[in-house]
């Protein structure tokens, strides 16, 4: 873009929301803690995706740099101000230090089938000594966060800031790509890649115990959303995972005055299917 040529106003939305592309939710985010993933959400949500007509916005369009706040951290995710500053300070620089590990990519940088790319996230990080980081998007991750012709995800960032674990948060957000069908599955290698869990939990048993298990259990206890699973097997072995979720249905009803009020029936709790 011309240094003359200013970027188009972007919409701000009343709720701070994320958007990224689906291959960037089905990504590998390494070593990333949980607090890690919570600041990179924050600043991605900082993007903005819209202009003031409301036309999605090319990634071209998009400001790269962008501050995050303590005050703003932890008015987010509930965590005190010394807490919050601390958090950014690590996160910076893991931000820094990352290149995400990208699958199954198709006209998006390039216009063949590629196997595998590693992205860097950041190309500046600022640490200030009024309790902000300042970082710049780098250029090759930006065609990720924003992608008019491609699908995109869609959430508010304060639907993921009372979970406890990061695998939840990456399990809400598979499951926000996959609204419109109600299921989702997996083999356990994309969800041992999804999760990052590297060479943790390799016994199944536990790889389920303290990732997806647990993240249901949480899913389903702090959101809309009720979630189920059943374990596909070749053989004996458990070699994927069939994810089922339904919503919170919202049903209108009118009072006596003739207001409308809202009524919120979250869908019945389904045990999750076990192996035998």
């Amino acid at each position: 873009m011309p240094k003359n040529q200013s970027l188009p106003a972007v919409f701000k939305s009343k709720t701070t929301k994320v958007y990224k592309n689906k291959e960037l939710n089905n990504a590998n985010f390494g070593d990333f803690n949980k607090n890690d993933y919570e600041v990179l959400m924050s600043l991605i949500a900082k993007l903005g995706k819209v202009d003031a007509q409301g036309k999605y916005l090319q990634h071209t369009e998009l400001q790269r740099e962008h501050t995050l706040t303590a005050l703003e951290f932890s008015k987010m995710f509930n965590t005190d101000l010394d807490n919050a500053y601390k958090i950014l300070k690590r996160a910076a620089k893991r931000l820094w230090d990352t290149s995400l590990k990208i699958d199954n990519l198709h006209n998006i940088l390039a216009n063949d089938k590629i196997a595998k790319i590693e992205v860097r996230v950041i190309e500046k990080q600022v640490t200030y000594k009024n309790g902000s980081i300042g970082i710049v998007f780098s250029e090759s991750i930006m065609p990720f966060l924003a992608q008019v012709h491609q699908k995109f995800v869609l959430y508010n960032l304060k639907e993921i800031a009372n979970f406890s674990s990061l695998y939840t948060i990456r399990l809400y957000e598979l499951i926000q790509e996959w609204q419109t069908t109600g299921y989702i599955r997996k083999s356990i290698d994309e969800l041992r890649e999804l999760f990052a869990v590297g060479s943790k939990y390799k016994l199944y048993k536990d790889f389920k115990v303290y990732t997806f298990q647990h993240a249901i259990n949480e899913i389903n206890e702090k959101t809309e959303y009720n979630v189920s699973f059943t374990e596909i097997k070749t053989g004996r072995k458990v070699t994927a995972i069939e994810f089922r979720f339904t919503r919170t249905i919202v049903e209108k009803r009118f009072r006596g005055d003739g207001t409308q009020k809202n009524t919120y029936i979250k869908p019945a709790h389904k045990e999750p299917a076990q192996d035998d």
